[in-house]
């Protein structure tokens, strides 16, 4: 049986990922009060994966249905152009290209301008060390899609400044079915390593936040 799980954290502030700088001058402290009383900027980010419940693998790859749901995914992002290494690539292409740790750029322009070797990540750094580089392209309105390390193979990771959510849960809502269980999750309940994995240990009482979507669910 498959076990796949969107794992989405909203209205996450965008100035969060700006660096913070202790010593500034009056103008900047002003102007920082000027942006106080702007409406915040926000962003979400989704984290996308999957286990095999029967083999207890976990990687979004390994899904028997892998292919139906990177189907789905490229549909919610249609619109939006995948670039690699300056190429423009199909949903399926840019998946088998890009290497693990690496970003890929989506927007809706021809091109883009993304230094994206700034944005890699790799054993020695996450999408955390990133923040500076994530609000650049975020605040352009450009998304950035990371293929993580997980335990068996990848995972996907991705960020946007829209909530995309709705796009992204109908398409992937079609897929369900008796061997492919979904469950919608906040990001923000899970506390540790016990309740991301709740699949394996309490699959009919899963934890506060992390919702099964069935096929009549509606958001």
């Amino acid at each position: 049986m498959d076990i796949f799980k969107l794992i989405f954290e909203h209205d996450l502030r965008l100035d969060q990922l700006r660096e913070r700088h202790l010593d500034r001058s009056t103008q900047e402290v002003s102007a920082s009060i000027e942006d106080f009383m702007k409406p915040d900027p926000t962003y979400s980010k989704f984290y996308i994966t999957g286990t095999v419940l029967d083999q207890e693998l976990f990687w979004l790859n390994g899904l028997k249905k892998f292919g139906d749901v990177t189907a789905a995914i490229s549909e919610a992002l249609e619109g939006y152009n995948l670039f690699y290494e300056g190429r423009v690539l199909s949903f399926d292409q840019a998946l088998a290209n890009v290497k693990i740790g690496d970003a890929l750029i989506l927007s809706k322009n021809k091109s883009h301008s993304w230094n994206t070797d700034s944005l890699k990540i790799d054993s020695g750094s996450n999408v955390g060390h990133k923040k500076e580089e994530l609000a650049e392209v975020l605040e352009a309105d450009d998304l950035v899609l990371y293929k993580e390390h997980a335990h068996q193979g990848f995972d996907l990771h991705l960020f946007s400044r829209e909530n995309i959510y709705p796009s992204l849960f109908y398409p992937l809502q079609a897929l369900v079915s008796y061997d492919f269980r979904f469950f919608s999750i906040n990001g923000r309940r899970l506390r540790s390593e016990r309740q991301f994995y709740f699949e394996t240990w309490s699959l009919e009482r899963p934890p506060h936040g992390a919702e099964e979507v069935f096929a009549g669910t509606r958001i």
